[in-house]
C-alpha cells in the first residue's frame, strides 16, 4: 500500500510539472504572437514615414530650387 501512495504521488508530480510546462508554452507561444504583431505593425509604420520623409525632402529641395538664396553663384563670370 506504501507502494501505491509513492506511485501516485509520483504520478501527481508528473501532471504538475507537465501541467506547468503546458502553460509555460502557451505563454511563450502568446508573448510570440504578441511580438510578431507589434514587429509588423513597426514595420508598416516605418514605411509609411519614409514615405513621408521622401515626399518632405522633395518639398524642401523645391523650396530650395525655387528660392534665390540657395541658388548657385557663378563667381569666375561676375569677375570678368
Amino acid at each position: 500500500m506504501n507502494c501505491d501512495i509513492d506511485g501516485d504521488l509520483e504520478n501527481q508530480a508528473e501532471l504538475e510539472e507537465k501541467t506547468r510546462l503546458i502553460n509555460q508554452v502557451l505563454e511563450l507561444q502568446h508573448t510570440l504572437e504578441d511580438l510578431s504583431a507589434r514587429v509588423d505593425a513597426v514595420k508598416e509604420e516605418n514605411l509609411k514615414l519614409k514615405s513621408e520623409n521622401q515626399v518632405l525632402g522633395q518639398y524642401i529641395e523645391n523650396l530650395m530650387s525655387a528660392s534665390s538664396v540657395f541658388q548657385t553663384t557663378d563667381t569666375k563670370s561676375k569677375r570678368k
